[in-house]
């Protein structure tokens, strides 16, 4: 597989796992193409350190969805460990992203006071997103945090 083939699924990928997760008509696809999106970011010569994150937040966020906490938390922990260590390779939304998904998974996994702490964190970082575009999308994924 070239280098554009496994960017291009990628991308595919990780836009079909939207869709599944807006239909929720089927769970078990989407789990498999978040994970199939991430594999072949990962394979991809032009991988950035920001397309690990940004994978392993969906990944997260399926589980999530699918009110699976532990794995929704391992991905999430990962995603802010690959913002952590790559610091200047990520975009502004970057980490209060990383930060809202260990909200949401730690929110699934019972842990309320861990979610209550990372959507503050998440919360202040949004404070500093430069594009308003970029600071609305992640304030609506804030917004529907369970309570």
């Amino acid at each position: 597989m070239t280098q554009s083939e496994d960017r291009r699924l990628a991308v595919e990928l990780f836009n079909g796992v939207w869709r599944l997760m807006e239909s929720r008509e089927d769970d078990e696809r989407m789990l498999h193409a978040a994970h199939a999106s991430a594999y072949h970011w990962g394979e991809a010569p032009e991988c950035e350190p920001k397309n690990q994150v940004r994978s392993e937040w969906q990944v997260s966020r399926v589980y999530s969805v699918l009110g699976r906490g532990e794995p929704a938390v391992w991905h999430a922990a990962r995603c802010l460990a690959i913002c952590e260590a790559h610091p200047d390779n990520m975009e502004d939304w970057d980490l209060p992203f990383a930060y809202e998904a260990l909200a949401r998974a730690h929110g699934v996994s019972g842990a309320a006071e861990e979610a209550r702490r990372y959507e503050q964190q998440a919360r202040q970082l949004a404070e500093r997103v430069a594009d308003p575009e970029d600071r609305e999308h992640l304030t609506e994924a804030l917004s529907d945090l369970a309570r």
